[in-house]
């Protein structure tokens, strides 16, 4: 989006800021923590009340974070890692102190905590059963510990899973069922949330069917139609989400329990790194998605209101590009709370995003590339270097920062290493191949940032030149290399159908 549409449409967006947003009850939003910088929580209520958005999912417990939200009314889900789970099942006691120690005080202190997501994602098929003899124990054992600290009746156990624990075969959504592996398993968990009114939250993902399989149809992404509806049973399929949440109900039901609560956990679509990974195709997506949500139709076999966090309030920037470059670039919002684009997240055309407030930011001033140095060989080796330990996914094929000519995407490179270290003045050296300057060095849709300014930002290390010792190793232990992978696991990918004859073509994927 050309900077003088931005300019426009921000300025329009402020006459619309005074009437406070009524948003989509069900809606929520994941806020995740795998970044340099983070804005301070209070400021990261306040976004949220501001958008009427009264729901939030983390990823894990830190009550220093979490007691921030308290007298909000914000209703939150926290995580445990899955790296504790083997702990938690094994040890009642272990998950007493664990609620005495997050759940408990903070309930007693006004927070609105709803769920304990009982780790995330744990029967990917990329974990090789890690997990699978876990996560049920740990599910137990948290939810009896809530039980006996008094708070069971108001916060409930789940596990975020991703879609790939269900499939149809070669049917369409009539024919789902959990998978083969982890099907007696799963039953026992559905079981489990039945009995003790806890919902079944799954993780949906459009853009990965996009990203990892050329041939899928783009449109069936979206919910604005398609030429060739699905027909299964009787029923119209338009949409992917639809296909899919569909085969999860049809496998709840031959569970044994019809009737469980589905969340989605995370959904969303993210805008830079990767040639689909755009704001266009990120607001089509989030439009379509929210008036689907606004309009509590629901899916064929499950009419009604649709519960969803979506993925995700802001980019982070330490997270594995392992799944793809896209990864660190979910956030419907930039890395300081500010809007990407318009989204009405009434889902009705009626009110404009608001911006994070009392955002504070560094000095107006970027690191970018000193042309007067001629040794290509040094620049070239700096470059890759600044990028491995910074934030280069925005120059990819397709994306934002592409069209930079070399020197630009020096300066780029140069400049997120040096914001990325809270403008350290030793962050843009790089043997003299950095310069300090005070002119805004964005381009076009290239957006050179300043970073914010927080208290607990981290910093990642000196720019030495590649000839220096610090070349051959990480520059600190804080380095998108040894990042988490947080929740980009994603990268496990399956066609789960693909019937093709004459006038079905037909895609289930998670």
């Amino acid at each position: 989006m050309p900077r003088v549409m931005v300019l426009i449409w921000t300025c329009s967006m402020l006459l619309f800021t005074a009437n406070l947003i009524e948003g989509i009850p069900g809606l929520g939003v994941n806020w995740g923590h795998i970044a340099s910088h983070n804005l301070e929580p209070t400021i990261v209520a306040k976004l949220l009340k501001d958008n009427g958005i009264n729901k939030l999912k983390l990823f894990d417990s830190d009550p220093s974070i979490v007691k921030k939200f308290s007298g909000t009314g914000i209703e939150i889900m926290i995580g445990i890692q899955n790296k504790q789970l083997a702990n938690f099942s094994e040890s009642l006691d272990s998950a007493k102190s664990w609620v005495e120690e997050n759940v408990t005080p903070l309930c007693k202190a006004d927070v609105n905590i709803k769920y304990v997501s009982v780790g995330n994602e744990v029967f990917l098929t990329f974990y090789n059963g890690s997990f699978v003899n876990s996560t049920f124990p740990a599910l137990k054992n948290i939810q009896k510990a809530l039980n006996e600290a008094g708070v069971g009746d108001k916060v409930k156990v789940t596990t975020a899973l991703n879609a790939d624990v269900y499939d149809s075969g070669f049917q369409g959504p009539s024919g789902g069922n959990f998978r083969d592996d982890v099907r007696d398993l799963m039953v026992d968990i559905v079981k489990f949330f039945d009995a003790n009114k806890s919902p079944f939250v799954v993780n949906i993902y459009p853009f990965i069917n996009v990203y990892q399989t050329p041939t899928f149809p783009i449109d069936y992404a979206f919910f604005d139609g398609i030429a060739q509806p699905i027909i299964d049973n009787g029923l119209e399929y338009t949409n992917m989400f639809d296909a899919n949440y569909d085969t999860l109900v049809v496998s709840l039901k031959k569970a044994g329990v019809p009737n469980v609560k589905i969340i989605i956990g995370e959904i969303g679509w993210p805008t830079d790194g990767d040639v689909h990974a755009n704001i266009t195709m990120a607001k089509r997506f989030y439009d379509g998605f929210l008036k689907k949500m606004a309009s509590n139709k629901g899916t064929p076999l499950r009419p009604g209101p649709i519960d969803a966090y979506l993925f995700s309030l802001m980019d982070e920037d330490l997270k594995s590009t392992l799944p793809g470059t896209f990864e660190r670039h979910w956030g419907i919002f930039r890395y300081d709370g500010q809007p990407k684009f318009p989204i009405d997240f009434t889902g009705k055309n009626g009110k404009l995003v608001v911006g994070a407030k009392g955002v504070e930011y560094l000095p107006t001033q970027w690191c970018v590339f000193n042309k007067n140095n001629k040794n290509k060989t040094l620049v070239s080796e700096t470059f890759d270097w600044a990028c491995l330990h910074g934030d280069c996914t925005s120059l990819g094929d397709g994306s934002s920062c592409n069209n930079l000519d070399d020197n630009g995407k020096f300066s780029y490179a140069f400049n997120m290493y040096y914001q990325m270290n809270n403008q350290l003045k030793e962050a843009c050296d790089f043997d003299g191949l950095g310069t300090i300057v005070k002119k805004n060095a964005s381009e076009g849709t290239c957006l050179f940032p300043v970073q914010i300014a927080t208290p607990k930002a981290s910093t990642l290390g000196p720019a030495p030149a590649p000839t220096s010792t610090h070349i051959k190793g990480p520059a600190s232990t804080i380095t998108p290399a040894s990042a988490s992978i947080g929740t980009g696991k994603r990268f496990d990918f399956m066609i789960l159908t693909s019937v093709v004859g004459g006038l079905l073509i037909l895609f289930i994927l998670f």
